[in-house]
């Protein structure tokens, strides 16, 4: 049974009205001053911060995303549909999927299938989306970064690139003054593995993304754009202190292509994303 969710127009209405809430960003480190400039042109999601919905609803989920103008999708997870199912509904919603995150078991022991399911879908890239609690010291960072190269050899035969995408913890200080998220950007090859800079994430292990974006010009294909207050907390984009603008005004130089917004544990699903689209919407850079 199908879940009846609020109308997606409604929905997207009642949240454009709130034009003052929105342009309130404008005075914060959003920096909306400007209405001149570029603007993200397809914005994107990634499903995992709409994963019990998803699981409810598949296809009223999609559609209301369609609704409220999403046009990129990153899957987190398929909910027992098969890969040509999903394509009917993405195209028939007119959204695409340039990526999705598949678990590392997967890409170890059955990454064939998953180029399968990409290909299909037409997506760019696999992405690691994090590396177990156990497989973390400098040397297990060296040997992931072996796996994703050979990883990547065999997808680039789809025209598909690795991808891995970022947590706070691969940037623990270990021996030597190391850090594992270094071992993974030097010791894989350009060509085939890219990076999906979390930000939310890396500004909360207390660094600084664009020196990466500077360092490593080209490999941030894939952005996760989600916000943190000032005490630490997710946040939808445009209620915490990220400058988004200052960081998309890096785009091509750190080569940023597909721009997701996400939230782990948003309090209101949908509406907590479309607030997050408007805010991204606004964006001037």
């Amino acid at each position: 049974m199908r879940k009846q969710f609020q109308s997606p127009r409604q929905s997207r209405r009642d949240f454009l009205k709130q034009a003052a809430v929105v342009s309130a960003i404008a005075a914060s480190p959003l920096g909306l001053a400007s209405a001149q400039g570029r603007r993200v042109e397809n914005i994107g999601l990634q499903l995992y911060s709409l994963r019990a919905e998803m699981a409810e609803d598949f296809e009223g989920t999609l559609e209301q995303l369609a609704e409220l103008g999403f046009k990129e999708i990153e899957f987190a997870g398929y909910h027992g549909k098969s890969a040509a199912e999903v394509r009917r509904l993405l195209d028939g919603f007119g959204m695409t999927s340039p990526a999705a995150h598949i678990q590392l078991g997967a890409i170890r022991n059955d990454l064939q299938q998953e180029i399968e399911t990409a290909t299909t879908l037409g997506q760019k890239y696999i992405v690691l989306p994090s590396i177990p609690g156990d497989e973390r010291t400098l040397e297990h960072y060296e040997r992931h970064a072996d796996m994703l190269n050979r990883a990547g050899e065999q997808t680039r035969q789809a025209g598909i690139q690795m991808g891995y995408h970022n947590h706070d913890f691969e940037f623990v200080v270990q021996e030597r003054g190391k850090i594992g998220y270094d071992y993974l950007t030097t010791l894989t090859e350009p060509d085939l593995v890219a990076f999906e800079m979390d930000l939310f994430w890396i500004i909360n292990a207390g660094h600084d993304p664009i020196p990466y974006f500077n360092q490593f010009p080209g490999r941030f294909p894939m952005l996760h754009v989600k916000d943190r207050t000032a005490e630490g907390q997710m946040a939808d984009v445009g209620r915490g202190v990220i400058d988004f603008t200052d960081i998309f005004s890096h785009a091509d130089s750190a080569g940023f292509k597909h721009y997701l917004i996400e939230h782990d544990f948003p309090t209101d699903g949908v509406n907590s994303i479309a607030y997050s689209y408007n805010a991204v919407n606004n964006i001037r850079f």
